[in-house]
């Protein structure tokens, strides 16, 4: 059975918001939602919050969307507000995992949540796609649930859960959910809605084959519900991970060349049911990536609250250029998430996105952020056959040469940003890669002069050389070389200017020796790094099964900081020189040049 050819609707008017109540679908003239958006996060209407970038897109091709924020997990009162929807609900724990969002690498409760009006926290349950399944499926018996971000993304196979110190099986028989849209799943969610628009009430089994049939798709059922329109690959087993951690590495390697490769169906036995991931949905390329940027989001919290939304104020005003990382950082979720293929929007799009900013009630004069998951990766793309490479990151050891990228184009479009009437400054807060910029030196001089706004985040995470290989980073010594550039030009500037490392302690293969030689390299320089952060094992990436196996991807054992007080203690020997800016060398010197002689 092959993927059948999507059905196209008429896009429906764009409503000034989703609808969160009643009220509001009367004043569209809405007499029943076609799809129940339920997230772990407050409603902002930017493109930078899933739901509302997917309810948009759904109302885009004909569906009537509305959505249910942050509501109480306990009742199903705060769901069945608009009614039942008439295809399916979909569930998100929102931005971010929920247990990463509630508590710190030493599992203690977070005292806030960015994502919440009055960036309290406690309005999201643990484990949130379980909670809001199970609430959804007590208010609408019988309804599909489809879960989605990156909650689940990440746990859609059985995964290491650091917070609960074990290996815990697929979030969707947890939530007992009909099928997880995995990635970014625009595609995959039209085709999703327009499956289940197609055949109405349905035994849910057959529903579930359904399903399987569409790639970005994960689902449960047997042997027989296997499509055959890709090669099939089988993940060990959950009961064969819980005897034996290596078994982890092992799934997800090959979970990371699905995504990767794009072309497996990846199976994975759980006792009797298997769990069925067909290969990611296509991605949005440049022309549906501004059409979906060009929809009317009003990049403001929904009309009904009345507290600050901490990162809504963040992001008010950042525009994101494109999407999916090249790197393929072992512990980070960007590329598993996004994929490592660059799919970049257009010039004129993000000028056009540029100006609405302008428009914002508010706004300034100033454009926080031009970029992405590494902002100098706008524009990139891959030259080979991408389904038969074998690397695990574009970048290191050393940068592929197959994957081309034009920084110069990135700084015309800054350029063109900036000669915006309104727009007075433009920054450039998102990370850079370091090794990409330094292969083309003028325009890194000329970003470090025009378009730092006082600080440059980068991302060296550690200095031990076998520590980064493990990290799939590159050596320090590209750090230093940067940090010399970055003076340099900055100097020549006549600027002030900061470089904001990411470090990183704990990491597996990392010893208490590691971070006292790191420590004693930022002490010797007068450095007091603000961004430090333990090592946490996030579900599904390499770094995990690692952690978790106390091996490296090839089964040679590697130290791990596995107990509280062992990674308290790597923690705590780059604390002393934590708290306050760090600066390079070249502006300690010119900074010492221009402080005021004493009377």
């Amino acid at each position: 059975m092959r993927p059948a050819a999507p059905l196209r609707r008429q896009p429906l008017a764009q409503p000034p918001a989703l609808p969160m109540s009643r009220r509001e679908m009367d004043r569209l003239g809405w007499d029943q939602l076609d799809i129940l958006l339920v997230t772990g996060d407050a409603y902002v209407d930017h493109p930078s919050f899933g739901a509302p970038l997917l309810g948009r897109w759904l109302v885009h091709h004909g569906f009537r969307v509305g959505i249910a924020a942050q509501p109480r997990w306990d009742t199903p009162d705060d769901v069945v507000r608009m009614g039942r929807p008439r295809l399916f609900a979909g569930v998100t724990a929102g931005s971010l995992d929920s247990m990463l969002a509630h508590y710190t690498a030493f599992r203690k409760k977070r005292s806030d949540d960015a994502y919440t009006p009055g960036g309290k926290a406690g309005s999201r349950p643990n484990r949130a796609c379980i909670a809001y399944a199970n609430v959804v499926q007590r208010a609408f018996r019988g309804l599909p649930v489809i879960l989605g971000g990156i909650e689940a993304s990440l746990r859609r196979v059985a995964h290491y859960d650091f917070w609960a110190d074990a290996v815990r099986r697929s979030i969707l028989l947890d939530s007992k959910a009909t099928a997880i849209a995995y990635g970014m799943a625009e595609n995959t969610i039209v085709s999703i809605a327009e499956a289940i628009d197609s055949i109405g009430d349905t035994d849910p089994s057959a529903l579930r084959g359904l399903l399987a049939a569409i790639p970005g798709v994960a689902t449960a059922g047997n042997r027989d519900m296997i499509p055959d329109f890709a090669p099939v690959v089988e993940l060990p087993s959950i009961e064969e991970i819980q005897i034996d951690p290596q078994a982890l590495i092992r799934a997800t390697v090959m979970l990371e060349r699905q995504v990767h490769q794009n072309r497996e169906i990846a199976v994975q036995p759980h006792g009797d049911r298997l769990v069925i991931v067909t290969p990611p949905g296509p991605p949005l390329d440049t022309r549906g990536l501004d059409e979906l940027a060009g929809l009317p989001f009003t990049r403001l919290p929904h009309p009904a609250y009345t507290e600050r939304i901490p990162a809504a104020e963040m992001i008010m005003t950042s525009i994101t250029t494109h999407r999916g990382c090249a790197g393929g950082c072992s512990f980070c979720t960007l590329a598993l998430h996004q994929g490592r293929q660059i799919r970049s929007r257009s010039r004129a799009s993000i000028l056009r996105e540029a100006e609405a900013v302008t428009r914002v009630p508010g706004f300034s004069g100033s454009i926080s952020d031009v970029g992405g998951p590494s902002a100098n990766m706008w524009g990139g793309r891959c030259a080979a056959d991408q389904s038969a490479c074998v690397r695990s990151s574009c970048l290191t050891p050393k940068p592929c040469r197959h994957f081309i990228v034009s920084q110069s184009a990135f700084l015309d479009l800054l350029d063109g940003v900036a000669e915006l009437p309104k727009v007075k400054h433009v920054r450039v807060a998102s990370g850079w890669r370091m090794d990409l910029a330094l292969t083309d030196m003028q325009p890194l001089a000329r970003l470090i002069r025009t378009y730092v706004g006082g600080q440059a985040k980068v991302a060296p995470e550690n200095m031990a050389e076998h520590v980064l290989r493990l990290m799939r980073k590159p050596s320090f010594a590209t750090f230093e070389r940067f940090l010399e550039v970055f003076g340099r030009e900055s100097a020549k500037a006549g600027k002030r200017q900061f470089v904001i490392p990411y470090l990183m302690s704990a990491f597996p293969g990392c010893t208490d020796n590691d971070m006292l030689a790191l420590g004693r390299w930022l002490r010797d320089r007068g450095w007091k790094p603000e961004q430090v952060q333990c090592f946490i094992p996030l579900p599904g990436t390499a770094a995990a099964a690692m952690f978790h196996a106390g091996t490296d991807l090839a089964g040679k054992p590697v130290p791990v900081a596995r107990t509280d007080a062992q990674r308290l203690r790597q923690h705590g020997l780059l604390l002393p020189a934590a708290k306050s800016p760090s600066i390079t060398p070249a502006h300690k010197q010119q900074h010492r040049k221009h402080r005021p002689k004493k009377k």
